[in-house]
């Protein structure tokens, strides 16, 4: 009880030092409120996302048990048979989704629906609505939808992210149709779509009694046996029953642990920063608490008071890092919401913050911290009461510490390469990452000694020498502070590398894979009238077909779901990317073997999923349980970057064999004179909506529009990392300068220039700071290799060349040496303000 009763007292006095002496307590909470704020900020997003998968249903309805679609991928059901279903007591909703473009050539997604039926399928429980699925019924127009007014309904944030916020009576304009955006709560579950009466979506998509599917709610057994009951034949469409967005979970897996990874190396960075000053706080206060040692204070009451300390300041700072985490999480979720729906199809709701994130944030902040500091406190608590009047970094033996940590770190480096050959799955790798990323910082110290040392014998003599020779005496107090900066470094570099080299690698695809100059999907009933048109009046342009439906491939005794494409001979021969075979010849070899009819070529995430080769068997499917198996030869392996799940390319003639609808999905024409001319031409004599025609340049912008925001959240995540970083130089180069008041005042009564003693300070810090960006150039193309040729191949079958991108490089190099130069100037800005006598008079611990 005394012992808790004297730590009290000394963290009283610990409280008081701090008024005194605030940016040794800021720079702790610093590091810990950025910590946490990246890693909750991450972590609420992924599980509102996670959430929404298990959640979100129609749009203003709940979350289907089953969904009718046509067997080919964009294909349309006819309304009649959503008629047949209501007059048979079938509770069903109709859905039509399809994309237009304003009157400034952007391209919106919208959805439409039957009202009325919609909140039908709230199962007629408004009054006990589902706990995700608040719904304001008041907030909806009801009664000027159903009286046909051309209104467009979405969610609150999407109303304000399109700026209609701020005007008082906006418009939105769709094929020549004026409509008037209403917003509803964000908990009306519409996500980022936007919402129409199915008749005013049928209008603007030209698809006249037309649907893109039917949600059907119920036991899906019972259901099965009511359409057989009433009549209602679906052979020839597709049913998928709902899994609670299991599906999606397991698509989505790899992009959510990569953001996770990101999370946690930010988190990482952010305790460096934090320790930094645990150690700077300490080294200030060790006369302190000698002195209250030495006043009858316990060895015991001391660690106490300081771990009571500590918990104080992760439980501030956890407090701010949560709230600041929240607001982080407010902003990333639309970049992850844009990035999966347009990647995955899946809808985000609005996020919901949980209490238990604070608690886990908060409880692994502690957990880490004390780890990192205890044996530093247990340290300076058991050390001598005689050594007061000693430099405490002094007693430390750095030197010794950092040949530990470099022979920890080659230990890693060896475990990681042993570990290389058997990381088969992303998982795997991303812990051979981890493996990595731990052993760069412990490198680093050692590596600063080496290269510094070299420079030594190097500098001119005199002052310069001596400031080459002392900022090897820097790199204790500066450690961890490059230690963080080296990470986001490494870090940076990788993304950069990753990003850059996919984006070249997607334009190089495209050259090839987009043969035609114009692509058009009018509808499976359109191709043929438009194929006779061309003939008549263009006979020379080539035509091409495409076919495409939802099938299976054997794995394991079961289904899996993949994309079955046909195409026609020539687009067959001209637009396929392969990965294997490698040579002319065995690639025109392939491309026979598929026109023949008795093989085909699978996509390369298909193959590393089912691990597959070039002349391996597959077994084709039409249903999830393989009960029809048709067997076909793997002629080749084609690169595809257009989409992560499987898909398989088979000919005119096999996609005749398996019986699978004879319509063509769409049409594309090649070597065409004039795009414009042509585009216009056919949608005057077709009547077709500019959503349904396709240029060249215009699917090349989009797609690698789209696939740049793959990687948009995890690129910001990076440089919120170096931000961070850098705010951990900035923190440690300041403490770093102002513990060093009283030596420079000792140079300057020596005789050294004011301006001299400025351009050494500068000269040291930033000569640490490039020495660390110059190491860290190979360790991050180290992990940039394991990213690009382990994590991204695994986790989304994508094989991409590494490039390097000095440009982006440079600018991080840049953003280091800035924040050194800034963090140096201040300090001696302060310092030039106090007399010499005063900074003589500085605290030498």
């Amino acid at each position: 009880m005394n012992d808790w009763r004297l730590s009290w007292r000394a963290l009283r006095v610990y409280l008081a030092h701090y008024r005194h002496a605030p940016l040794q307590a800021g720079a702790i909470l610093l590091g810990i409120i950025l910590a946490v704020t990246l890693l909750v900020g991450v972590k609420a997003t992924n599980d509102n996302a996670i959430n929404s998968y298990q959640h979100a249903g129609e749009a203003l309805g709940q979350q289907a048990s089953a969904l009718l679609s046509s067997q080919t991928r964009n294909g349309k059901i006819d309304q009649q048979r959503y008629f047949a279903m209501r007059r048979a007591g079938i509770h069903a909703l109709p859905v039509l989704s399809g994309d237009i473009d304003d009157a400034n050539g952007k391209e919106w997604q919208i959805t439409g629906s039957d009202v009325v039926a919609a909140l039908a399928a709230l199962g007629g429980n408004t009054e006990q609505p589902d706990a995700t699925n608040h719904i304001d019924f008041t907030a909806i127009p009801l009664a000027k939808l159903l009286a046909g007014e051309p209104i467009i309904l979405m969610s609150q944030s999407q109303f304000q992210a399109l700026g209609f916020a701020q005007q008082t009576a906006p418009r939105l304009t769709l094929a020549g149709t004026q409509l008037t955006p209403i917003a509803l709560p964000d908990s009306s579950n519409l996500g980022h779509r936007l919402f129409v009466d199915i008749s005013i979506a049928q209008q603007l998509l030209q698809q006249p009694d037309k649907l893109s599917y039917i949600a059907l709610y119920g036991e899906p057994d019972q259901l099965k046996q009511q359409l057989s009951n009433a009549g209602i034949a679906i052979d020839d469409l597709l049913l998928t029953l709902q899994d609670h967005g299991q599906a999606l979970t397991d698509l989505t897996a790899s992009f959510h642990l990569n953001l996770n990874a990101m999370a946690l190396l930010a988190f990482l960075v952010g305790l460096f920063i934090a320790y930094n000053g645990v150690r700077y706080s300490l080294m200030k206060r060790q006369r302190l608490l000698i002195q209250l040692m030495q006043q009858g204070i316990s060895r015991r009451a001391i660690m106490l008071s300081l771990l009571a300390e500590l918990l104080l300041l992760v439980i501030v700072g956890a407090g701010i890092g949560f709230i600041l985490a929240l607001q982080l999480s407010q902003w990333l979720q639309p970049m992850v919401a844009m990035t999966l729906e347009q990647l995955y199809g899946a809808t985000l709701l609005p996020g919901q913050w949980r209490w238990q994130w604070l608690a886990q944030g908060a409880g692994l902040t502690l957990i880490a911290a004390l780890l990192a500091c205890v044996p530093l406190y247990r340290s300076l608590s058991h050390g001598s009461l005689a050594q007061g009047g000693k430099r405490y970094l002094q007693t430390m033996q750095h030197h010794v510490i950092h040949r530990r940590l470099f022979k920890l770190g080659l230990l890693l480096l060896v475990l990681a390469a042993l570990a290389y050959p058997f990381s088969q799955q992303h998982q795997q790798s991303l812990g051979l990452l981890g493996l990595l990323t731990l052993a760069i910082p412990l490198l680093l110290p050692q590596l600063l000694q080496w290269c510094l040392g070299l420079l030594v014998p190097l500098a001119k003599s005199g002052l310069w020498r001596y400031a080459v020779a002392e900022s090897r005496e820097l790199i204790a107090p500066l450690g961890l502070a490059m230690m963080a900066l080296v990470l986001a470094l490494c870090a940076n570099i990788a993304m950069n590398s990753l990003v850059g080299s996919f984006d070249h690698t997607l334009r190089s695809w495209l050259n090839v894979r987009l043969h035609a100059d114009i692509y058009l999907h009018p509808g499976e009933d359109r191709v043929a009238p438009i194929a006779d048109y061309m003939q008549q009046h263009h006979p020379d342009v080539p035509r091409f077909y495409q076919w495409q439906a939802s099938y299976y491939a054997k794995q394991d005794e079961r289904g899996l779901g993949i994309n079955l494409v046909g195409r026609d001979a020539l687009s067959i021969a001209e637009t396929t990317v392969f990965k294997q075979p490698s040579s002319t010849s065995a690639q025109h070899s392939a491309v026979e073997q598929v026109l023949a009819g008795n093989a085909l070529f699978i996509s390369e995430p298909l193959a590393l999923k089912l691990q597959l080769s070039q002349g391996d068997k597959l077994a084709l499917c039409a249903d999830s349980q393989c009960q029809q198996r048709h067997s076909f030869t793997v002629a080749a392996i084609y690169f595809d970057y257009g989409n992560p799940k499987g898909e398989a390319v088979v000919s005119e003639r096999t996609w005749q064999q398996l019986q699978l609808p004879p319509k063509p999905l769409g049409i594309a024409f090649g070597q065409v004179a004039n795009v414009d001319a042509l585009t216009q031409e056919l949608q005057q004599q077709f009547d077709l909506n500019p959503a349904q025609i396709y240029s060249q340049q215009k699917i090349r912008t989009t797609a690698i529009t789209m696939f740049n925001k793959t990687f948009s959240i995890t690129l910001v995540l990076n440089t919120l990392t170096l931000l961070v970083a850098a705010i951990g130089l900035f923190s440690a180069v300041l403490m770093m300068t102002q513990s060093r008041q009283a030596p420079l005042a000792m140079l300057r009564a020596l005789g050294v220039p004011q301006k001299q003693l400025w351009l050494m300070l500068l000269l040291q810090i930033c000569l640490v700071v490039l020495l660390t960006c110059i190491i860290a150039l190979p360790l991050g193309a180290l992990l940039g290799f394991l990213l690009i040729h382990k994590v991204t191949l695994q986790a989304f079958g994508w094989t991409i060349p590494m490039l390097w991108d000095w440009v982006a490089y440079g600018r991080v190099v840049l953003l280091s040496l800035l924040c050194c130069i800034v963090a140096v100037l201040l300090p001696l800005y302060w310092q030039s303000r106090r007399s010499l006598v005063s900074s003589l008079q500085q605290e030498v611990l």
